[in-house]
């Protein structure tokens, strides 16, 4: 992918989504006029107590102190209850600054080892030897403020002065025997601000944290990492932690300091790679990065990976967020898991939520989807990839920000709305998740720390052949943690009914689109990356142990045993299951797409490319996708598939949908293939409504297939035999799977108590009278409950109104038949009358 460019900034006096773009390498390191705001008291600025003046403050060159002294006086004057600490030898009482008459006995500057580090970003615990900290004689203070001309501590009414040692440190030793509650004043050149001191606050992150983090185990991981506005050790600010053990040092970077991370060094705690910083004063919506140190000393300024919320790209910073959401969907979510996904109504359709309706926010998008969604009857939308991603063409599928909804279309707060307004309407929220690999951006997750973090360390490995992309390590905990607890927090922070993984097939194979010499075998000398393997079984066990009623779904398009098998039941492969609900059928989508391409005088040769799929039906829980990927790049609209005039195309369509909606497995439909889109898709204009404008002359012809679209799901969802054994060969027996001749296929689909349907495809362009279909001899007449060839559709009415009594007849295996007219390209659904 095409790197991005750097994140924008911002200014402390303006509001975040305000601020100006984040200035070149040599701009940030211009000493600033101002104290950040993160060092501001909430509530407080420049002209509160210990303000200067403009006037009061000298400028220029050479005359710092100058500036200092006339910046603290003013400071003091203000101060009324100030008191200058003067010589003497007295020791305070514990926790209090010394009487007027003590003298301080030395300046504890820092060594030139940690000085260096600091300046250098290499510190690897700076709050050891900044803040405020008991030694021999008392107690020692010392800030790395950089452009600050004074600093002084405040406890009380009392003040006390650091020395200035240089290079933006200051320092000061206080006889007293502990240390006090103390607030920070620091000068400017035009400012004073009254700060708390970050580096006298314990770490915000738990042992039991930094465990689960090491154990890669973390299942709540977004809540150690990333930016969290909070209240610690009563001062209010933000926690910021990242995951970087390869660093030599962190700092935190934003619009609050001027996008110069020297003065805000992180802490590495322990072993556990993660580094954490207590920012106070530091809230929501402002902007932020990692200013990271390599191994090899160079610096690198990185997106939070676990950022909850980024800029509207090509922008690319983080932003600190917190969720106030109040959610009214327990209704649904205490009813989402009564029944099994695979034993129940389950008809979807693919949106691509940017170009759906062009424009429209998540907020905006939640007036008309759910609206739209219901009255055509699908019982849930599929949404191509929310996350943030750069580019824009990639559909969402080169994925930065993995914990964070795309700031195109709003706030995630915007896109929990839009979610909770889906539920309300009935409607199942099913997300596509793209775990499988990431771009290179030199901003994002590519060798994050300075060296392959994320992606797996051998070159071969990582590459991913055929996106240009980077493949994540899976046999690392820490990202196999990253990628679970992920899965996780999108189920449960937003409500997602559902995840269908993305590109199943090429994390499961190690040869995966690779030559011979490309690729190491696994341990067993096989080509199953038994990494992915565990990855994805802990993934699935995970998710469907932490959120009862969410289905996962895997787009796999190999024949892998056992993708939604349970992970504890073993196949004849040796592996478990993967633990997958379901998995799109690729290969029915494959052959009966080819089929329905051939001209219809041709299809008798093919036959077998529609009754193939019933061999392995029940193999897995199978979902039935006509998906985006089949619309798009030279494949060609649905109704654009098939052969003959207009009339034939639309019919041939309406004939599919119906064999579609009938056949065992679950539905899903992509955008604009529910009013017969001509066109391809793309993310530039989304579907053709125009087509359904009744201005338009052929607006009746969209209109029928969207009226079929809507009675498909209508009658599919009242009869259980089309969905209550989708994954039960009970539920399923041929009529005539072998009228290759006639371009017919009849077959029956049953319920738990043995209800029938029985569904007709004619796929040939002529109408074929007195056509015998073999039935049971139990059903005393059939009832026309669809017929793809009704007038209303768009069909020439070649219907049968009234109800059909068998014959006794036998035929085709059995004892009674019906004598049907077949209409030209049509499916024709009867149930009992």
């Amino acid at each position: 992918m095409t790197p991005r460019p750097e994140s924008s900034g911002s200014h402390p006096e303006q509001p975040a989504e305000q601020r100006p773009a984040e200035p070149p390498t040599a701009a940030r390191k211009k000493k600033p006029a101002a104290a950040t705001a993160a060092e501001a008291i909430p509530g407080k600025g420049a002209t509160k107590k210990g303000a200067v003046r403009k006037d009061a403050v000298q400028k220029g060159t050479g005359k710092k102190g100058t500036a200092k002294k006339k910046a603290l006086k003013q400071g003091r004057a203000k101060k009324t209850e100030a008191v200058r600490v003067r010589a003497s030898g007295a020791r305070p009482a514990a926790g209090r600054l010394a009487p007027p008459e003590a003298e301080l006995a030395l300046s504890p500057a820092l060594g030139p080892a940690d000085r260096q580090r600091l300046l250098d970003g290499t510190h690897h615990d700076p709050h050891a030897v900044l803040g405020g900290h008991p030694v021999p004689g008392g107690v020692a203070f010392r800030a790395f403020k950089p452009y600050a001309l004074a600093v002084t501590v405040v406890s009380g009414g009392l003040t006390v002065e650091l020395h200035d040692d240089g290079g933006g440190f200051f320092s000061a030793l206080l006889p007293l025997r502990e240390v006090p509650a103390y607030r920070l004043l620091v000068a400017y050149e035009e400012t004073v601000r009254e700060v708390e001191d970050a580096y006298r606050l314990l770490p915000t992150l738990g042992e039991f944290d930094l465990h689960l983090i090491g154990e890669g185990r973390h299942e709540e991981l977004w809540t150690a990492l990333g930016a969290h506005p909070m209240t610690h050790q009563g001062v209010t600010g933000t926690r910021f932690a990242v995951w970087a053990p390869n660093a030599r040092g962190v700092r935190v970077a934003g619009g609050f300091n001027f996008w110069d991370g020297a003065g805000y060094p992180m802490r590495s705690l322990g072993s556990s790679g993660v580094w954490e910083l207590f920012v106070p004063g530091v809230g929501e919506g402002e902007l932020y990065k990692f200013d990271i140190t390599r191994p090899d000393g160079s610096k690198t300024l990185r997106a939070d990976p676990m950022a909850r919320r980024t800029e509207v790209p090509p922008a690319t910073s983080s932003v600190v967020t917190s969720s106030r959401y109040a959610w009214g969907d327990a209704e649904w979510l205490a009813r989402r898991a009564e029944v099994p996904a695979h034993e129940a109504p389950f008809s979807v359709y693919e949106v691509h939520l940017p170009s759906w309706r062009p424009g429209l926010t998540y907020r905006q998008l939640a007036e008309q989807l759910p609206a739209y969604v219901k009255d055509l009857g699908f019982t849930h939308v599929e949404l191509m990839p929310v996350a943030e991603h750069p580019y824009g063409p990639s559909w969402g599928y080169q994925v930065t920000g993995f914990y964070a909804p795309t700031a195109r279309l709003g706030t995630p707060d915007d896109f929990r709305y839009l979610v909770d307004a889906l539920h309300r309407a009935g409607i199942g929220v099913l997300m596509d998740w793209v775990p499988a690999h990431f771009p290179r951006d030199e901003w994002a997750l590519a060798e994050f720390d300075g060296r392959p973090l994320y992606e797996h360390a051998d070159p071969l490995r990582a590459a991913h052949p055929d996106w240009g992309t980077l493949e994540f390590d899976f046999g690392r905990r820490e990202v196999r943690n990253f990628l679970v607890a992920n899965a996780v927090y999108w189920c449960e922070e937003f409500h997602i009914d559902g995840l269908r993984v993305d590109a199943v097939a090429s994390m499961l194979y190690l040869d995966y689109s690779r030559e011979p010499g490309q690729w190491t075998p696994n341990e067993h000398g096989g080509r199953e990356n038994l990494d992915a393997v565990a990855f994805l079984q802990e993934m699935n066990a995970t998710v469907y142990r932490r959120v009862p009623g969410v289905v996962t779904a895997a787009e796999e398009s190999t024949a892998w045993d056992g993708v939604t098998r349970a992970t504890h039941h073993e196949g004849p492969s040796g592996f478990g299951g993967l633990g997958f609900g379901l998995k799109w059928n690729m290969g029915w989508m494959h052959d009966s797409l080819q089929y329905m391409s051939h001209e219809p005088v041709h299809r008798t040769y093919h036959h077998h490319e529609m009754t193939f799929s019933m061999v392995y039906a029940y193999s897995e829980n199978y979902v039935l996708p006509i998906s985006h990927d089949e619309v798009v790049h030279g494949k060609r609209s649905l109704v654009s598939k098939m052969p003959g005039d207009w009339w034939q195309r639309r019919a041939n369509t309406r004939a599919y949908l119906g064999f579609m909606w009938a056949h065992p497995g679950k539905q899903l439909l992509f955008m604009g293939q529910e009013f017969a889109q001509g066109a391809e898709w793309s993310e530039q204009h989304g579907p053709d409504w125009w087509l359904l404008d009744p201005a338009y002359g052929a607006e009746a012809d969209h209109r029928g297939v969207r009226d079929l679209v809507r009675d498909l799901n209508t009658v599919y969802r009242r009869t259980p035999a089309l969905w209550r054994l989708d994954t039960d060969p009970a539920g399923f027996r041929w009529v005539a799977g072998d009228a290759a001749e006639d371009n017919v296929l009849a077959f029956l689909r049953y319920d738990r108590d043995g209800t029938p349907l029985l569904a007709v495809s004619h796929f040939a362009p002529v109408v074929r009278h007195d056509h015998l279909i073999g039935v049971p001899d139990d059903v005393p007449a059939w009832q026309e409950v669809l017929n793809t060839d009704a007038a209303r559709y768009g069909g020439g009415d070649v219907t049968h109104p009234d109800p059909v009594k068998p014959e006794s007849q036998g035929r085709h295996g059995f004892p009674a038949s019906i004598r049907l007219t077949l209409p030209p390209l049509a499916t024709v659904w009867l149930r009992p009358a």
